[in-house]
């Protein structure tokens, strides 16, 4: 399938491998930055090692014997990365490359040659501790050094030796060195002809060189693909793949680093060495007791996985997935990383993600969401998008809690929390059907923390058109209040999330319904009649003024007044009706209602109108009251404010109050009196839902 690009992993950088050059000497000394007179003394050190190599450039056993010493002093000065500046500052440079090669013979001349190979590898040996530093790297290379160590390479046509093969594996470190993060100087080595002899060292019997050549290709492929087309075609990779098999972990990391480098963003490559056989040693490298290897491994895995869906298939098959679902599980960050990133390549493909997830790739990917590192957490989200593609994987992931792992995670890249959302949306589109079904099955049969896990799920992800089915007929709804009611408050908070994301799905925020219809039809007289004596029929007292109305719009306004002027009250054929505990500008506003059909209620009387509509039974009134006060409903009011909806049988401000609580639910659980609340207020939620799922079946079943 064609991966969306926003979704897609970034591959892992890869790096040339520099070398750790002080293997076999003794520990480093400590030396810290020399200053002031310890300066001028190491610079004297320096310049006398530097003067004998400039004399001693000859064949003569003194003059061997002292220029062997002279490189070693300043290899082990130069060990000290703080010390390195001063060598190079004493004229150690020009010295040591001289000393890259032999010293001139007389024609003819058979004697025996002193400590032949020797002081050449002490100052290959020299240079490359320089190299480290890359400031040295190109006044080492100016002044001649690649072409000196490029011939030290060929030595071995010289025949084999200790000494031999010694001169060459430092060779090959120096180079490696030198070309360390420096294009320039990659380039200059294959222009210099030093690719040929390492590919051919590949085949070294000496173990040391053959790490030591493949180190250096390792460096030299980085990111450079003039270099990466000729270490292939000089056919490098038969030697290559047969390294993989190496038991010595040594040699297959080294031959594993050069085929990941190889192969990185080059497609013609990669399929070469796919075609040279390379597959199957990578996945056994997965398995491998070196950890780099390993991880070398999975991210060559993962980037053969990006060349079509057959190689995903042909990865799977041939066993790399257990590997790897283990690996998730290794204490080594970067070993987490790789494999992450390979079994999120690999779930790309329709035929693996069931397979990923049946042999217990869920739960670890899961658990990679809580990393607090970047990468690591974006390859293993990368990798469950994958995974909820597949249908056979929607109950599992929901039956584990992952939707709720999904949400509750804390993302540290924008493109992770993307992916996130694109696995949740995923998702919600297979809540149908069979996957559906035995989802209810789970929640009918499954142990009571499953069941939870399922109703939560599905409260975010189901069909409006399916909620009755969910949360009515197969009791999600109980499931959901039961969390709500949990001793648990991450369960409750759980609950009431769900809750109000059901809530919104029904379609059921709106704080005010319309009203219902009057019992006849509505009569409205209009605004001049208010408070107007002409044709004016009764008149109210309130607080000892006068209101001239209308019998005839009080009968068609409600019951209370139908009752007051048509039942057997006293109030029906007086003229003037007094009207108790009402304040003026409340009553006033309350027949403005009566009159027009309209009014506005500001906050500050809401309240009292609201229990004056409730009296005389004005059902529109009230539901604008009460859209009023809802406005104002806060953390600190909200409890009276369900109060007052009871005790005037305000439905809709309840149902918002309701609404609310679910909403504010983590802010309101610190507040004192809210335990108490939650349980007051729970028979009022469960009728709540059960009108409002019912009504949204009932709706979706009309269209």
């Amino acid at each position: 399938m064609e991966l969306p690009k926003r979704l897609d992993q970034s591959l892992p950088e890869r790096k040339g491998h520099k070398r750790k050059l002080e293997e076999e000497f003794e520990e480093e000394r400590e030396i810290s930055v020399p200053t002031g007179d310890a300066k001028q003394a190491l610079l004297t050190e320096v310049s006398d090692q530097v003067e004998i190599l400039n004399s001693t450039f000859s064949w003569k056993e003194a003059d061997r014997a002292a220029a062997k010493r002279a490189t070693h002093v300043l290899a082990e000065l130069a060990k000290n990365e703080e010390v390195v500046n001063v060598i190079v500052e004493g004229g150690a440079v020009p010295a040591l490359v001289k000393h890259l090669q032999a010293p001139p013979t007389v024609e003819g001349d058979r004697s025996l040659k002193p400590f032949e190979h020797e002081v050449e590898k002490g100052s290959a040996f020299a240079l490359g501790l320089l190299a480290v530093k890359p400031e040295h790297q190109q006044l080492i290379v100016d002044i001649g050094a690649l072409s000196h160590l490029v011939e030290l390479l060929k030595r071995h046509k010289d025949g084999a030796s200790r000494a031999v093969n010694s001169v060459i594996r430092r060779a090959a470190d120096a180079i490696t060195n030198l070309a360390h993060e420096n294009s320039f100087i990659k380039t200059r080595v294959r222009m210099e002809g030093g690719i040929p002899p390492l590919v051919e060292l590949l085949e070294f019997t000496d173990t040391k060189v053959q790490r030591a050549a493949a180190g250096a290709l390792r460096t030299l492929a980085f990111k450079n693909d003039e270099n990466k087309n000729q270490i292939v075609e000089c056919n490098a990779l038969p030697t290559l793949i047969l390294m993989l098999r190496s038991e010595d972990a040594a040699i297959h990391y080294e031959a594993v680093g050069v085929i990941g480098n190889l192969v990185h963003s080059s497609p013609n490559i990669k399929r070469e060495v796919l075609l040279a056989g390379a597959l199957q040693p990578v996945i056994g490298l997965l398995s491998s007791c070196c950890s780099e290897s390993q991880r070398e491994a999975a991210l060559l895995l993962g980037q053969f996985a990006a060349t079509d869906s057959d190689c995903k298939i042909h990865i799977v098959q041939r066993g790399a997935v257990r590997p790897l679902i283990e690996m998730l599980q290794s204490p080594d960050v970067q070993l987490r990383e790789m494999s992450a990133f390979a079994l999120g390549r690999l779930a790309q493909e329709t035929h693996n993600q069931a397979g990923i997830a049946h042999n217990g790739g869920l739960m670890p990917l899961l658990k990679l969401l809580d990393s607090k590192n970047g990468s690591l957490q974006h390859n293993a989200a990368f990798a469950l998008y994958g995974l909820a593609d597949n249908e056979d994987n929607v109950s599992d992931f929901i039956r584990v809690g992952g939707v709720q792992k999904l949400q509750d995670g804390e993302f540290i890249v924008q493109a992770t929390k993307d992916c996130v959302a694109k696995t949740l949306k995923r998702l919600e589109e297979k809540i149908h059907g069979r996957v559906l079904n035995h989802l209810l099955h789970l929640m009918r049969v499954a142990e009571k923390a499953v069941q939870r896990r399922v109703s939560l799920a599905l409260a975010h992800l189901c069909s409006p058109d399916d909620q009755r089915t969910i949360f009515i007929d197969n009791n999600g709804l109980e499931l959901l209040l039961g969390l709500l009611g949990s001793s648990s408050l991450k369960q409750q908070f759980d609950g009431a999330v769900a809750l109000y994301k059901l809530a919104n799905k029904a379609m059921t925020l709106s704080p005010v319904d319309a009203a219902p219809p009057s019992p006849t039809p509505q009569v409205y007289l209009g605004e001049q009649y208010v408070n107007n004596p002409t044709l004016s029929d009764v008149t109210f007292l309130v607080e000892g003024r006068r209101f001239h109305a209308h019998r005839i719009c009080l009968l068609a306004s409600s019951d209370a007044f139908r009752a007051m002027f048509d039942g057997g009250y006293r109030e029906k054929d007086a003229k003037d009706i007094e009207i108790p505990n009402i304040r003026w500008e409340v009553f006033e506003l309350m027949m403005r209602f009566v009159y027009t059909g309209s009014v506005d209620v500001s906050l500050d009387i809401a309240q009292d109108l609201l229990r004056a509509a409730d009296q005389y039974l004005l059902e529109g009134l009230k539901r604008l009251c009460e859209y009023t006060i809802a406005q104002d409903i806060s953390l600190e009011n909200v409890s009276s404010m369900y109060e007052l909806s009871e005790a005037f049988n305000a439905i809709s401000l309840r149902h918002t109050c309701i609404l609310y609580i679910l909403e504010q639910f983590e802010k309101l659980s610190v507040m004192p009196g809210h335990s108490l609340l939650i349980q007051r207020i729970l028979p009022e939620i469960r009728n709540y839902f059960a009108k409002a799922l019912t009504k949204v079946n009932l709706q979706s079943s009309r269209l």
